[in-house]
């Protein structure tokens, strides 16, 4: 990377139903002016979702076509199925421009963007959970899920917590403790973002 990058990038890493997105919701509430951006995905927009909003929503032809021309920071095939991916050049450029940027991935993720973010400029920040049980109920609390999908979930899960100690820092979410969990991550991201800007 020849351009110096003088923003720095968050990643809030952790399993299916850690709270990953509930941590990221507060923090645009509260933090305006960091970027959050949005992940490219293939899958059919569910009811309320817009495109732009939660998602750009794009077809499997120009997923792989961005595949193909190096677009993304990291992507992934989902329940086999679905593509979910990080564009690369708006985060660079956010990183170039000095911008905060908090994006959310799960380990697989965090392991392909560090590979592409200088050291200096990335920090994660993984989001543990008391046990599997715990996320088990966390993960039926969203609705209806085929046992075969739960399972899945949790032995992707399980993997995904052995790797916790790989990321900067670890933030414990427990049942009941979202506010507490938020505090944390954004004690971090305030103490590391400190003389910066």
């Amino acid at each position: 990377m020849s351009e110096k990058l003088s923003g720095k990038l968050f990643l809030i890493v952790g399993p299916s139903g850690s709270g990953k997105g509930t941590v990221i919701k507060a923090l645009q509430q509260k933090y305006k002016g960091f970027f959050y951006p949005i992940s490219y995905t293939t899958r059919e927009p569910r009811e309320r979702e817009k495109d732009g909003e939660s998602y750009h929503f794009i077809t499997k032809e120009k997923f792989k076509k961005m595949i193909e021309e190096g677009d993304f920071l990291e992507y992934a095939v989902v329940h086999s199925d679905n593509y979910y991916g990080t564009a690369k050049k708006e985060i660079m450029d956010a990183l170039g421009g000095g911008a905060v940027v908090i994006r959310e991935v799960d380990i697989q993720g965090f392991h392909s963007i560090r590979k592409l973010v200088p050291k200096e400029n990335l920090i994660s920040i993984f989001m543990k959970v008391p046990n599997l049980n715990d996320l088990k109920g966390r993960i039926e609390m969203r609705g209806a899920i085929e046992p075969e999908e739960l399972q899945r979930r949790l032995d992707s899960a399980a993997k995904e917590l052995s790797q916790a100690g790989d990321c900067d820092y670890q933030v414990h979410n427990e049942w009941g403790k979202i506010k507490s969990c938020v505090s944390d991550v954004e004690g971090i991201i305030l103490e590391e973002i400190k003389g910066l800007y």
